[in-house]
């Protein structure tokens, strides 16, 4: 099998890794700078292009509030409820705001870094979008009335008859009519259910029809992988490689990740991967109206048409439009993903805000926060207190803060360098070895294979027994098939409740989700589902899920080592308890 998610990277991707420090200082130095009469007047006619990197301001010298986004960034840091003895976690993992080509504010919520690419969900149909953009103005696409069975084989499409009469721009727009159910606030079956398939292309093309092409909005995953496959059609490029020549390569966007399905074909709904800057590249080439160093790449008729949005989405005042969002009543548009991946544009304030999140929250409230922090066009007199009140916020949010940790009992002794084999079970985990007495603790897993011919994944890593975090190296081995491929960093630590019990919290960085989503989630779902689909609903939920936690729970007898009488569970989450037997 193929792996799901191919991968670009540049030898100079990790040169970020320091910087939400470094706003965190230069916004206070530059504030002090200002007093001293050395800030320039803002020119807000120059076109400053980030391509080798961007360049970092002061709020105030680009006309913008320090104390009002100080507020902004303790919103970010508001905690997002987890299950019993898993770490709480910020709603955001970044926060970046560019005006007039130039990061204001740049904040990571620890354990979350610079230098770890996220997963952007949906903000993954707004690149889709661009890259159709791009080929409508290099002559590719004729006119985005173009019907979509043009472009396959139409006499192994099942359910075809007039009513498929479905056009590019209303994949574009969300109102192909076809059948499908992915609501924004609940479960995505019919998402499960193409993932689930050997041909996802087919899969979509042989659904009916719930409504004419054009009548509603039905948001819908699979709209955007047909376009993906219609890229391929068009270019005889996957997405991901006509983006590397026409959109990420002029952009400078060379640290990516972007899932395939079983064919290849570029994962046109979800599955990208990108550092935050990068997603600010993108907000900016649409605030620059397509062009991007003196080249048009984007139609600004394209731009036109997302700006004023208005295919209703039926969720208050938002608008939809060639897959992005809109606030008319607020001047913005944004491309969105779950759990508030948000790429948003302000043309009107020369904005560009950028979000990864774990949990949603209110669009309009983000946009009000950064219009709201706007003063000026120019520069604005220092604030030197200010400066320093969002500097402090930002080394505060990006500093980890330690849980609180048990007495080490004799049991950690006891236990450490031991391997323990797990029958199979709802977190995959095969063998687990835990090196608790080392001067460096660590731990090494082992994983279920989906295929009972191959050999499952591995994963070692150190462990923080303090209270802390410890991040092990970027990887792109993921936790099952599924996410092979994936970029991830594993964040792990443990502690001793009582003298029997060792809770593992893993946080994998840059997946989105809120602590615990993975049980509750995918728990409440098959509750609702037949029971032959709760495998899948399984499968699916583990890819998307950010954060698994589970106790060893280990007995008394258990103190005789070197022997095979011992009594030793496992506990996950709240679905009881299997045997585990040790191996070595």
């Amino acid at each position: 099998m193929k792996n799901c998610a191919q991968e670009v990277r540049s030898n100079n991707s990790r040169s970020d890794k320091l910087g939400f420090l470094a706003a965190a200082l230069s916004t206070f130095m530059v504030g002090a700078s200002i007093c001293n009469g050395a800030a320039p007047t803002q020119d807000t006619t120059e076109r400053i292009w980030p391509t080798k990197g961007w360049q970092t301001s002061s709020p105030e010298e680009q006309g913008m509030d320090s104390r009002e986004l100080a507020e902004l960034v303790d919103f970010g840091a508001r905690r997002i409820l987890g299950t019993p003895g898993v770490t709480l976690s910020s709603m955001l993992d970044s926060l970046l705001v560019v005006r007039h080509g130039k990061i204001v504010v740049e904040v990571y919520y620890a354990p979350y870094a610079a230098g770890i690419p996220h997963v952007v969900n949906s903000v993954t149909k707004a690149v889709i979008s661009t890259l159709m953009a791009i080929a409508s103005k290099d002559g590719l696409l004729d006119n985005p009335t173009r019907r979509v069975i043009d472009f396959f084989d139409r006499r192994s499409i099942e359910n075809l008859n007039d009513s498929k009469a479905i056009t590019v721009q209303n994949l574009l727009d969300m109102t192909s009519g076809i059948a499908w159910t992915e609501p924004l606030d609940g479960k995505p079956d019919s998402t499960i259910e193409m993932e689930q398939s050997p041909d996802w292309v087919k899969f979509i093309l042989d659904r009916p029809m719930s409504s004419a092409p054009g009548d509603a909005l039905n948001y819908n995953s699979g709209n955007t992988h047909l376009l993906s496959a219609i890229i391929t059609k068009l270019t005889a490029m996957s997405a991901l490689e006509y983006a590397k020549a026409k959109l990420f390569g002029p952009l400078g966007i060379n640290d990516l990740s972007w899932r395939h399905d079983p064919q290849g074909l570029s994962n046109g709904g979800y599955g990208l991967y990108l550092q935050p800057r990068d997603m600010a590249k993108i907000g900016y080439l649409y605030l620059r109206n397509g062009a991007w160093e003196g080249k048009q790449l984007l139609p600004s008729a394209w731009i036109d048409k997302v700006s004023h949005a208005t295919v209703d989405m039926r969720l208050g005042l938002l608008r939809y439009s060639n897959l992005f969002w809109a606030l008319p009543d607020k001047h913005v548009y944004m491309a969105v993903g779950h759990h508030r991946q948000v790429i948003m544009v302000f043309p009107d304030l020369d904005v560009v805000a950028v979000t990864t999140g774990r949990d949603n929250y209110p669009l309009s409230r983000l946009a009000d926060s950064i219009s709201s922090s706007v003063k000026s066009n120019t520069t604005l007199p220092a604030d030197t207190a200010s400066a320093k009140l969002l500097a402090d916020k930002i080394l505060d949010v990006s500093t980890e803060k330690p849980t609180e940790v048990g007495a080490t009992p004799k049991m950690a002794a006891l236990i450490s360098g031991k391997m323990y084999m797990f029958p199979p079970n709802e977190i995959n985990v095969k063998s687990l070895s835990l090196i608790l007495t080392d001067p460096q603790p660590h731990y090494d897993m082992e994983a279920y294979a989906r295929d009972t011919t191959k050999s499952g994944s591995r994963f070692a890593g150190p462990i923080g027994l303090d209270g802390l975090y410890r991040k092990g190296e970027l990887s792109h081995h993921g936790f099952g098939e599924r996410l092979e491929g994936v970029p991830r960093v594993n964040a792990v630590k443990g502690t001793w409740p009582d003298d029997h019990t060792f809770v593992i919290d893993r946080l994998v960085l840059g997946l989105g989700q809120p602590p615990g989503a993975m049980d509750s989630h995918v728990r409440r779902r098959e509750a609702q589902r037949p029971r032959q689909y709760s495998r899948k609903a399984r499968y699916f939920y583990r890819w998307r899920d950010g954060r698994i936690s589970f106790l060893l729970r280990l007995s008394a007898d258990f103190g005789t080592i070197g022997t095979n009488r011992f009594s030793a569970t496992q506990q996950i989450g709240k679905t009881g308890t299997v045997p585990v037997r040790r191996a070595t």
